[in-house]
């Protein structure tokens, strides 16, 4: 009996070993400076909340802690679209300002290995900026750094809550750089071929509802590339 007890501490202690390595992997750190901040392009930066009662319409497969808004909308149980989460939200410069519409569409990974460091998701955006034109971005990005240092503690916390300062940078590619792949469709941005970062910074998230405060920024190099 005494050996079943030892190979029993033996298997929890290994568990415990692993779950503590696997939350504090030195090697899994994400960017928290965006691969554009040294670009000599142009760069349009977009920004909007990522709190999803405070955009346009949210809906995922309805597993998650965020109810669909409003609340009229439709979940995703189809079974093309039931890992997918759809946001619309309105974009804002400078001091606010509106300047245009966006759709995201996110789907969970299947290259997602968190024993590297890697929670992927795949997202769309359609831009559409009035007076200026169309495009398209997309990317994959790691969410790895925010669940560990945002949703994770706040799971553990006796409040069910989390309230600090994150900063991250999401998208980790297809670019080589770790940039999203922007294509141009009408307007100004007719042809164009660029790259595009999306970033998120959180200063409160709640366990049981979602996020509470965060801002969200999409970030635009107008490269002067051009597809044929």
């Amino acid at each position: 009996m005494k050996y079943l007890y030892s190979l029993a501490i033996g298997i929890l202690v290994g568990a415990v070993l692993f779950v503590l390595g696997l939350y504090y992997n030195p090697f899994s750190a994400q960017t928290a400076v965006s691969p554009l901040a040294v670009t000599t392009d142009q760069v349009i930066d977009l920004s909007f909340s990522g709190v999803p009662n405070e955009g346009i319409l949210y809906t995922d497969h309805g597993e998650s802690v965020v109810s669909p808004y409003p609340d009229r909308v439709s979940e995703l149980w189809e079974p093309a679209v039931v890992k997918t989460s759809v946001w619309v939200t309105e974009f804002q410069v400078g001091r606010g300002e509106a300047t245009g519409i966006g759709v995201k569409f996110i789907t969970e990974s299947e290259k997602t290995r968190l024993i590297n460091g890697e929670a992927l998701a795949n997202s769309v955006w359609h831009v559409y900026l009035p007076g200026q034109g169309t495009f398209l971005v997309d990317q994959t990005e790691n969410y790895w750094s925010y669940i560990r240092e945002v949703v994770i503690p706040a799971r553990v916390s006796s409040g069910d809550n989390w309230l600090g300062a994150f900063h991250g940078v999401m998208t980790n590619g297809p670019g080589s750089l770790g940039t999203g792949r922007v294509t141009g469709g009408s307007g100004k941005f007719t042809n164009l071929e660029s790259e595009a970062v999306e970033s998120l910074s959180a200063r409160g998230y709640s366990s049981v509802t979602g996020p509470v405060s965060m801002t969200r920024n999409l970030t635009i190099a107008l490269s002067s590339a051009k597809a044929e």
